[in-house]
């Protein structure tokens, strides 16, 4: 066992593990550590706890410090010092005519870098525009391209939920998420419909996914000829939260459907599940990204 204590560098970020040495420190408490990017600044989420080995990447840097009042005066600083940046650099930006979108600046606590969050269509050749910053900056630059869902989670906003991005409040990681989970939730796949503000897939659809395979795995698909406590049956319908199914007996008419939860039934014979608009998901398939 190893002792550590997770930090995060931004709200919402990832938590990484770091090795507090002979410090005790409380969840919230702000610390200076070592990074691959050197010198940073970031708050306690993860108290002094012991976790496994293999649970961490090794090797630990160290936590340097907990932070004193000096240390969080510089932090406010450079917060201050990255508005400036930000307006400085959307302006060369503009001077060099450049397809791209300025989404954020951080100073590295040390100061030894900036770095220009930006998003793109395409490939965009920046080298100028880093001479010009780093002529203005006297220090080390770094452009730094970043996807639409990062953009999201940078910028937050407010979903169609009515509240705040799930990914700039409490997601420290995005999780993949596919067209098949939206399918197998039995959502429509209008695009406008399963995907947020980003213009890719909501990331709420993988909350409850694990829930739905399993119910999956226990209710009969529609078409599953089946056995019922009435006799022999075609479920035409499965309602998979209350797993209950409509089924058509054999012996009554095409509007005879009768309900059974999915325990009272037995498959017969089930049915292999048809995509039957291939063409539709394959037009889908960007909102996974």
């Amino acid at each position: 066992m190893v002792n550590v204590v997770g930090v995060r560098f931004k709200k919402a970020g990832k938590i990484y593990y770091f090795d507090p040495g002979d410090l005790i420190i409380n969840i919230y408490q702000n610390v200076i550590v070592e990074t691959a990017r050197g010198v940073e600044y970031g708050e306690v989420v993860v108290p002094n706890r012991e976790v496994r080995q293999e649970d961490i990447v090794a090797p630990l840097k160290p936590v340097i410090r907990i932070a004193t009042d000096e240390d969080k005066k510089h932090h406010e600083e450079n917060h201050r010092k990255e508005k400036d940046a930000f307006n400085i650099c959307l302006q060369k930006i503009k001077d060099h005519n450049l397809d791209m979108k300025l989404i954020d600046v951080e100073y590295t606590f040390d100061n030894n870098k900036v770095l220009f969050y930006f998003t793109a269509d395409g490939r965009v050749d920046f080298r100028e525009l880093v001479k010009d910053l780093a002529a203005v900056f006297k220090t080390r630059i770094e452009l730094r391209q970043i996807g639409v869902r990062d953009e999201s989670k940078m910028m937050g906003g407010m979903g169609v939920c009515g509240l705040s991005f799930c990914c700039s409040t409490f997601l420290g990681e995005f999780q993949p998420v596919s067209i098949k989970m939206a399918k197998e939730q039995s959502l429509s796949l209008n695009p406008t419909k399963i995907s947020g503000t980003c213009g890719r897939l909501m990331c709420c659809l993988k909350y409850e996914q694990e829930a739905y395979e399993e119910a999956l795995a226990r209710v009969p698909k529609a078409g599953a000829i089946v056995s019922t406590p009435d006799g022999q049956g075609t479920v035409m319908y499965v309602s998979l939260l209350k797993e209950t199914l409509k089924v058509k007996m054999d012996k009554g008419n095409e509007t005879d459907l009768k309900i059974y939860k999915a325990d009272d039934v037995k498959v017969i014979k089930d049915v292999v599940r048809v995509d039957e608009d291939n063409v539709d998901l394959e037009a889908l398939k960007q909102l996974e990204d």
